[in-house]
């Protein structure tokens, strides 16, 4: 197996520097790190992928039994840090990502040594005294919604996860990047993101982690920031002023800088 095909593995910024990982969340592929990747080049090696399923990813490799839990995610993760041979590196995780990188940790500690969770859910559902943002209805409807017309649903929902109303074109590319997923791949991956529980994991995290929330985030509240600040001991909660799911395309440079500044407090 070509882990680095499979995933399309990139790596760029300063070869003999502290590894970064950037893992893209549902929808998306490593393009959407581009506007933050100059900010931690200069100082730090930069690994970028696409999961299976998404970007320049070798689509033979994807397995619907392997892709519908994130623990599939977790292990291509920990199979891209064997082939880079990378040590304590940290992870840096957009939405569904964020869990993905909680599991990865918790599976090869020996290569994650830090943790930054960009807009994070560990669940998408309300329970009792927990606010995940949509009622179990909801989320079937949405999975519903998408199985039946991708396009259609991810021509509606991208502008809508995006915010920032009054920047369309942050929309259009989120729109663009759904609508180059492949549907079938893209509904196994939906299923994993929005059914996924993963509360329960937050607790195995031992390694520094940073959590960045967004004023104003109709798929992750700042009610999920701060139980996931909570639920982690020791981590650090940054509040971005940006709106939308995706900072790291709405407000690249303060989503660089939170980055890089936890990173180099850690050194």
């Amino acid at each position: 197996m070509d882990v680095r095909r499979r995933n399309n593995v990139v790596t760029t910024g300063r070869p003999d520097g502290p590894a970064v990982i950037l893992a893209h969340g549902f929808g998306c592929d490593q393009n959407m790190w581009r506007m933050v990747v100059p900010a931690l080049a200069a100082d730090y090696r930069v690994v970028l992928f696409d999961y299976v399923g998404s970007g320049g990813s070798d689509l033979s490799a994807w397995s619907e039994e392997r892709y519908a839990r994130l623990d599939g995610y977790a292990q291509d993760v920990v199979e891209i840090c064997r082939e880079l041979d990378l040590r304590e590196a940290a992870f840096v995780g957009h939405s569904v990502s964020a869990m993905v990188g909680v599991l990865a940790a918790a599976l090869a500690p020996e290569h994650i040594g830090s943790l930054v969770m960009v807009t994070p859910s560990p669940c998408y559902i309300d329970d009792d005294g927990y606010r995940g943002g949509f009622s179990a209805e909801d989320i079937d409807e949405l999975l519903a919604s998408l199985e039946s017309n991708y396009l259609g649903w991810s021509s509606a929902m991208a502008p809508v996860i995006m915010g920032n109303p009054d920047r369309p074109e942050l929309g259009r590319e989120l729109t663009n990047s759904f609508c180059a997923t492949d549907p079938d791949m893209a509904r196994v991956f939906a299923r994993t993101t929005f059914l996924t529980d993963s509360r329960d994991d937050l607790k195995t995290v031992t390694v520094p982690t940073l959590v960045l929330e967004c004023t104003e985030d109709v798929i992750a509240p700042r009610e999920v920031g701060a139980y996931v600040h909570a639920a982690i001991p020791g981590s650090r909660l940054v509040t971005l002023d940006a709106t939308g799911h995706c900072p790291q395309l709405s407000a690249p440079e303060a989503t660089g800088q939170a980055i890089v500044a936890f990173l180099a407090s850690l050194r």
